[in-house]
């Protein structure tokens, strides 16, 4: 049985791994984070050789698709060297696809480095076109320099598809010049309901909150949605927008749980593993991995284990006017 797939308790494969690399992050979103964050103690990071063990270890047990996560991954001190190592099961057949999160701000110094790894897209988190609501909204961007590694992204061929948070009073009126940026851009678009996950300091969560059913009758009013069938197994439900051809996901915690199809689980940069991203639960991973340096064997149990746990579904709810469902942790911490 060491070899036998990941299936939890629904009867879910696992074949998708998120994992976070870093808490740390060149920005300070008003939704993931507080502003004056404390970060973890380096020490009780996994080592990139314990990220290689772990992720080597998830592949070996069926997972076919790895998502490099953060904080933002790109300011992890060498973590090139993982990409290129996890580039092997690329190479092997083992994995199907190598990819990752970004904010974008590193991707003009990395794109290249990516690619010749076999990354093939990267997802890039923008949530506004307007320079100065992205420097409040991040608290230090700059997006000239984001709008350059995605430039630098398209010339080494990554395919972009670009994430943005909705929320209200802030982005709910560049919808339509988001949507038109991207058709021109070739880019796909997918917006995410804000999600109560942390403590963000003096931000109010359901001032932020712009169901994606509202945005979702907006865009109907200038384009044609034909609904797509494509399910990646993710929380993502997609439309293509006739006038444009371009692809629109809608990722709705709240509007609509997502849950029924999931086929993925969150590692933390600290070697925890989420079964869900909206639930508390979490196995501990690196006790295994930093106990038996020469065996795999028990981290592999662990893993075991913690499958047996994954729920079923999440609680998110801002249905009675207060984020009910919310955990504590920042996204930053499990990995967005």
């Amino acid at each position: 049985m060491s070899d036998a797939p990941l299936i939890d308790p629904f009867q879910r494969p696992i074949t998708y791994l998120r994992l976070s690399v870093t808490d740390r992050c060149d920005f300070r979103c008003t939704y993931c984070m507080a502003e004056n964050m404390t970060f973890l103690p380096k020490k009780e990071l996994l080592s990139l050789e314990e990220l290689d063990r772990v992720s080597s270890a998830f592949i070996g047990l069926g997972v076919r698709k790895l998502r490099i996560t953060g904080g933002e991954p790109l300011v992890r001190r060498d973590i090139m060297e993982y990409f290129r190592a996890m580039s092997r099961h690329l190479e092997t057949g083992a994995l199907d696809e190598l990819t990752l999160t970004t904010n974008g701000s590193q991707l003009e110094r990395f794109a290249g480095d990516l690619a010749a790894c076999g990354v093939r897209r990267v997802n890039i988190s923008l949530d506004t076109l307007d320079s100065q609501k992205f420097t409040d909204i991040t608290r230090r961007g700059d997006l000239d320099k984001v709008k350059r590694g995605i430039d630098a992204a398209q010339s080494a061929g990554l395919r972009v598809k670009i994430n943005a948070v909705a929320l209200k009073n802030f982005n709910d009126v560049e919808l339509f010049d988001l949507t038109e940026w991207c058709a021109a851009r070739d880019m796909d678009l997918t917006w995410i309901e804000v999600m109560p996950m942390g403590d963000i300091g003096n931000e109010d969560r359901l001032d932020q909150y712009w169901p994606l059913t509202d945005l979702r009758d907006q865009l109907a009013t200038r384009y044609t949605l034909t609904p797509l069938a494509e399910r990646t197994g993710g929380p993502a439900r997609y439309v293509r927008l006739e006038e444009t051809g371009q692809k629109i996901g809608f990722i709705t915690p709240l509007t609509h749980n997502f849950c029924e199809s999931c086929n993925r689980v969150r590692l933390t940069c600290t070697g925890e593993l989420y079964m869900c991203l909206g639930q508390e639960d979490r196995a501990d991973l690196r006790e295994p991995l930093r106990a038996h340096p020469d065996s795999d064997e028990p981290l592999v149990a662990a893993i075991r284990e913690a499958i047996t746990h994954k729920p079923k579904g999440h609680d998110f709810d801002y249905s009675r006017q207060r984020p009910d469902g919310q955990v504590s942790r920042h996204m930053s911490h499990t990995g967005g």
